[in-house]
């Protein structure tokens, strides 16, 4: 990956390193890594030191090394479901069933290993860098950059919300107020590594806005929002509510109709980290909840 910038008059006068810190939010450790790679640094064709005091109007270029692919990934040719893609990044949308990286129970069949089939099959230098995650059983849309700079910007901008995910869901019960925000602490179940559960002493702070789409007495189509990210926050805060939901028996929900918590992530929007570009992307509610909306005739 190649970034060009044209120094302002504004800028003139600051070292490579401070321009990139600051301007450009480059890492002390993605510096350090930049300055082994000969010519990854450049001033108007002109190898330079990240000392290098900038002059107005000059072109300053940056040659990222190509990263390797993680040699604990297995490359698989699994099924991709990619909605957009770019020499940054790419969104896909994810099946449930299926983990995001590989982990003690999931060596395989992951996002991450069809991942790096697709980048090996199509000679894309870099290891998988997933910036949205999701839970094994929750569906949809799923953000990975394709470098490591670009995966540090949308952690920052993951951190001040200009990621903005939207996500549907299908709960017990019918929850009258047309809308709401669930503000609830989430920690650690005791006793439990996987399970969390509302705690008002050490959990971690927690907002979930919620808009009510249609509901009976027996459930609810919801459109929620989060302003946190924690661990089965949707999951946990409607169980709190009283509603939880339809297929996710860990937080109290029935799965006669759904072998999964009813839970996708149908939209992403974002600004591009390096075009300023705004992106909004959709992705269908699955079959399998679907078949649950007309079960419960809220489709």
């Amino acid at each position: 990956m190649i970034l060009r910038w044209k120094i302002k008059k504004n800028e003139e006068g600051m070292l490579i390193k401070t321009y990139l810190q600051q301007i450009h939010h480059f890492s002390r450790r993605l510096l350090v890594s930049l300055r082994k790679e000969p010519g990854s640094i450049q001033v108007n064709g002109t190898s330079q030191w990240v000392t290098y005091k900038l002059q107005s109007e000059d072109i300053l270029k940056i040659v990222f090394p190509n990263e390797r692919h993680s040699d604990v990934i297995t490359p698989e040719k699994l099924p991709l479901d990619i909605i957009y893609e770019d020499a940054y990044c790419l969104v896909v949308n994810k099946p449930a069933g299926q983990a995001c990286l590989p982990s003690m129970n999931h060596h395989n069949n992951t996002l991450a290993n069809g991942l790096t089939y697709h980048y090996l099959e199509n000679s894309i230098p870099s290891t998988v860098h997933i910036v949205t995650r999701l839970d094994v059983q929750t569906s949809g849309l799923v953000l990975v950059a394709k470098n490591q700079y670009i995966h540090s910007l949308f952690s920052q901008m993951q951190k001040e919300g200009k990621i903005q995910r939207v996500y549907e869901a299908i709960v017990h019960g019918e929850i009258i107020q047309k809308s709401g925000i669930i503000d609830a602490p989430i920690g650690r179940k005791e006793g439990s590594i996987i399970e969390r559960t509302i705690d008002v002493i050490n959990g971690k702070h927690a907002i979930t806005n919620y808009t009510v789409v249609r509901s009976d007495y027996r459930a609810s189509r919801l459109e929620i929002k989060l302003e946190t990210g924690r661990t089965h926050q949707i999951r946990v805060h409607f169980q709190y509510l009283g509603h939880s939901l339809y297929g996710d028996d860990m937080y109290g929900g029935e799965r006669d109709i759904i072998q999964r918590q009813a839970l996708h992530c149908k939209q992403i929007t974002m600004l591009h980290p390096i075009t300023n570009e705004k992106i909004q992307l959709d992705a269908n509610i699955p079959q399998d909840m679907g078949i649950l909306l007309k079960r419960l005739r809220l489709g």
